[in-house]
Parts: structure tokens; C-alpha cells; sequence
């Protein structure tokens, strides 16, 4: 992708973007203010992890099953290389945990589970089951370590390819409450288990959707989704997207400050 992209994409943002003083909407408002721009720390723990990760100068073979991403280039790869360029960085991450805490999700989808960073800020509610999917053994089993070291027990991960994975999954979960997409960045397999993830899911929940600007095809995959019948808001905050499924709330798209 080039430089010029990343510009114009993040410019654009920049002039779109509001704050909670343009929000007229009563949910959007308090939405906005007590979760998305709350204050609130980072886990020590899943932080410590973090930094492990970025240091670890091992060498892994990783299996690419599409990702459409310049994250990762060949299957020989730093630990440390994967950490930087794909884990979630701890602002957003810290935004998935107090959406977490604030809508309390049961069942919980995560499309791409990388080391387990993400995962673990997921996994803080425990009433709540992370259903987490990864297509590279090598990552998942680093990952699963990250698990026992945090003393994460309501995390289930899903080896394989996702195109198979997913539906077998959602075969037997009754209903998806939340779920974070941020597997394959390609138009048609993001549009495709944006659908799966659908046909799980109820009017109280969320998804979100990572990476939205990364690509010229992830922008268009967010349009798509965004103005999906089922949509009924969604947030940009340029790293990702959140969509609410709530019939009861006005139809509307806003661009966020973050």
C-alpha cells in the first residue's frame, strides 16, 4: 500500500471526525463519553505479556491463509516481527475491554487471534465465552501459552482455516452477542463471514471490525458493511469500525474523534 493512501485516508478522517459535542443522539452521546473516550488503565498482566512478545527473537514458520495484509510477508517470521505489525495496539485494545465491561457479551467471536493480546482484553468478563480463531499453529500455540500464563479459562481457540472453521463453529453456538473481526483483509472472505457472523446474531449485538483503512479493499468492505439493512449505527474510528444491530436506534453513521 502506499504512503499516499495512508495519508488521504487518515486526512479524510481527520476532517470528518467529531466529538461528543456534535452528538445529538442520547445513546450515541453516552456511548461516546462513558465508553469509547473513558479513561481507564491497561492490564498489567496482559501488557507484561505484551512486552515479552516485542523482545522474543524466535523464529516461527506461520501458515498464510489469505490475510491480504503487508503484516505478514513470509511463513519465516520474527516473534517479535508478528508482535509489532500485528497486535492490537493497547489504546484500542483497552476500547474492546470497556466495551466488554459495558455490555457484558456471553458469547464472544474473535476473527484472528494473533498471539493473544486482544484476546485476553476479550476475555475480562467471566460470565463470557472467547470463541477465538487462528490459521497459523504456531502463532495459536504461543498464543494458548499467553492463555495459562493469564489464567484465561474462558477462551476456546479454533485452529485452521476460517473459510471452514467459522461456519462449523457458529454451527453450534446459539447466538453471538459480540463479535471482532480482524482475520482476513480481503473484500470478498471479510464480506463473506460478515454474513456467517450475521445469521448468529441478535438486535443487542455488536461487531466490530478492524483495520477499516487499511486497504482500498478493507474501505470498501466497511462501506458494505456499514450500510448492510442490519446496520443500524456505526462508528468510525478510523483503526476500526463498530456496528450495532439495534432496530430501536435511528438509522445513522458517524465519524468519531479517538
Amino acid at each position: 500500500m502506499s504512503p499516499f493512501f495512508k495519508i488521504k485516508t487518515y486526512l479524510n478522517y481527520w476532517l470528518d471526525a467529531v466529538d461528543e459535542h456534535s452528538l445529538h443522539a442520547p445513546f450515541l452521546f453516552d456511548f461516546y463519553t462513558n465508553t469509547i473516550r473513558r479513561e481507564t488503565g491497561e492490564l498489567f498482566t496482559v501488557e507484561n505479556l505484551r512486552k515479552k512478545l516485542l523482545k522474543d527473537n524466535r523464529t516461527i514458520e506461520i501458515t498464510d491463509y489469505g490475510r491480504g495484509s503487508t503484516h505478514i510477508e513470509n511463513n519465516q517470521r520474527k516473534i517479535s516481527h508478528i508482535a509489532e505489525k500485528s497486535l492490537t495496539p493497547a489504546k484500542y485494545a483497552s476500547l474492546y475491554h470497556r466495551i466488554i465491561l459495558a455490555r457484558k457479551p456471553k458469547t464472544i467471536i474473535e476473527l484472528g487471534t494473533s498471539f493473544g493480546i486482544n484476546t485476553l482484553y476479550l476475555a475480562q468478563n467471566p460470565g463470557s465465552t472467547v470463541y477465538t480463531f487462528e490459521g497459523a499453529d504456531s502463532i495459536a500455540d504461543i498464543a494458548e501459552l499467553s492463555f495459562e500464563f493469564a489464567e484465561a479459562s474462558n477462551i476456546e481457540v479454533i485452529r485452521g482455516n476460517i473459510d471452514h472453521t467459522l461456519y462449523s463453529t457458529l454451527t453450534r453456538i446459539q447466538k453471538v452477542d459480540l463479535a471482532f473481526m480482524d482475520a482476513n483483509h480481503r473484500l470478498e472472505p471479510t464480506l463473506r463471514y460478515f454474513e456467517l457472523l450475521l445469521t448468529k446474531t441478535h438486535h443487542k449485538s455488536l461487531i466490530i471490525a478492524d483495520d477499516i483503512h487499511d486497504s482500498p479493499e478493507m474501505e470498501q468492505a466497511w462501506k458494505q458493511m456499514k450500510n448492510h439493512p442490519l446496520v443500524y449505527v456505526s462508528m468510525d474510528l478510523f483503526r476500526c469500525g463498530i456496528m450495532l444491530l439495534d432496530p430501536s436506534l435511528n438509522k445513522q453513521h458517524v465519524v468519531l474523534r479517538f
